[in-house]
């Protein structure tokens, strides 16, 4: 099968926030492919203009880009004008799981548990969201990811400093009920009814500050997958976590973030369309709980690139 995977292109790289991190993907995906025999070559898309990616041929591409400009729907949609086949979630897809409030409104509107949470716009509505969820609370700029434009609120005087932190990177931003307990995530892969969980993975960061430098450069965060859970507990949260990947229509994989209260109460966060592929990601560590390596991961990933949005057929004449 993977003779007719033909010329593969490894999209990395990109203009995002997340730049490094992709570049770290990218590499990691491209030696797991030529293991495998797979003619595999990398492209930066913040390098090399579209008509140079179109120019290139590929048969298909593998998409190891986070963050805006990759992950959220604008190169998905690219890749469907040019008719090449591409892993992960398609356009609508994409651009909803990167909004972090219109995700958050699909999941309350399917019934899934997700913390209470408000759109704050300015420092008035900042005092407002404090005054309804109270504190702690969390404030995200809703386009971002590996944390970034992420902040914890604890104290009234933090406030407004968060804000015009988190405002550097979105002009709409989300507050959202901070809750406390484990933190968990959970990989997902496949397509519709074929959709599954991976095993469920538990972060142990230090004062439990899992930020940008404890999940990609620090050695200190821990990680216990499979996590150490009931098994009908464990069962319980990758449904939801499935239910989570279905209900905003993401295939291929993704990464679905939870916190599980004191009352074992899942809360769903966010969810992430193309995860972290670099020594300290979460997906290929749930692959590998469940004995796929990560060179296995990344063909199986290969394998389910596609377009998908319907061609019709020319009319005659």
């Amino acid at each position: 099968m993977i003779h007719e995977f033909g010329k593969v292109g490894i999209l990395y790289g990109g203009h995002s926030a997340e730049r490094t991190v992709s570049l770290q993907s990218g590499e990691g995906v491209l030696s797991a492919l030529q293991s495998k025999g797979i003619d595999a070559h990398l492209f930066d898309t913040s390098v090399h203009s579209l008509a140079a990616l179109a120019a290139q041929n590929f048969d298909r591409v593998f998409i190891a880009l986070h963050g805006r400009y990759g992950e959220d729907g604008t190169l998905q949609g690219v890749l469907e004008l040019l008719g090449i086949p591409y892993t992960g979630s398609g356009v609508m897809a994409s651009s909803l799981a990167m909004n972090k409030i219109m995700t958050k409104r699909i999941w309350l509107e399917q019934g899934l548990p997700t913390p209470k949470y408000k759109v704050i716009k300015n420092l008035a509505d900042t005092d407002a969201a404090y005054a309804e969820l109270g504190l702690p609370l969390i404030i995200k700029a809703p386009h971002e990811g590996s944390t970034l434009g992420l902040y914890k609120v604890s104290q009234p005087d933090e406030l407004h400093e968060a804000f015009n932190q988190a405002s550097n990177f979105d002009h709409e931003l989300l507050a959202e009920q901070f809750v406390v307990g484990r933190e968990l995530t959970i990989p997902v892969v496949g397509k519709g009814d074929d959709a599954r969980a991976l095993p469920v993975i538990e972060i142990f960061a230090p004062d439990g500050n899992y930020d940008f430098e404890h999940k990609y450069i620090s050695n200190d965060t821990r990680y216990e997958c499979p996590a150490n859970l009931a098994p009908e507990l464990a069962s319980r949260i990758q449904e939801i976590s499935v239910q989570a990947y279905r209900a905003i229509g993401c295939e291929g994989w993704a990464r679905v973030d939870i916190m599980l209260d004191a009352q074992n109460q899942p809360w769903l966060l966010e969810i992430n369309t193309s995860p972290g592929m670099t020594s300290h990601s979460l997906v290929p560590m749930g692959a590998k709980a469940e004995g796929m390596s990560y060179a296995d991961l990344c063909v199986f990933i290969l394998s389910q690139a596609s377009c998908k949005i319907h061609r019709p057929m020319p009319e005659n004449g």
